[in-house]
């Protein structure tokens, strides 16, 4: 019976972490390595540093673009649960859907990447 009550528990707790999420801008939640450079209408860039061991916390990006100035071995944690690592090599270019998440620097030095986070057109 305590196992159930702790699964269920379990499963609420990530249920509301999972669906309060949305709302968390990354250059907020991770003022200390993620910096606002460029803004308008239809994109904005943001650079980020993140160095060995640090674990940004949750936030959500738009359909965005990164390219890798500086690359390393990192930890995404997706707000599904799922769990997954890989690296980035420095001069990549990738893009990626829009994404709930929170990444890890798992690597030996400091991921340096600009994020090009692209908003929703506007009509003309």
């Amino acid at each position: 019976m305590r196992f159930i009550i702790s699964a269920v528990i379990a499963t609420l707790t990530f249920a509301v972490w999972a669906t309060s999420i949305p709302a968390q801008d990354p250059a907020v939640v991770n003022a200390r390595t993620i910096k606002v450079k460029f803004e308008n209408d239809r994109v904005r860039v943001l650079e980020a540093e993140l160095p060995p061991g640090v674990k940004e916390q949750v936030h959500s990006h738009p359909a965005y673009v990164i390219y890798v100035l500086a690359g390393g071995k990192y930890r995404n944690y997706a707000a599904d649960g799922k769990t997954t690592e890989g690296e980035f090599k420095t001069g990549d270019v990738l893009y990626r859907e829009p994404l709930t998440h929170a990444a890890e620097n798992i690597g030996n030095t400091t991921l340096h990447l600009i994020l090009v986070e692209l908003k929703t057109p506007s009509s003309r």
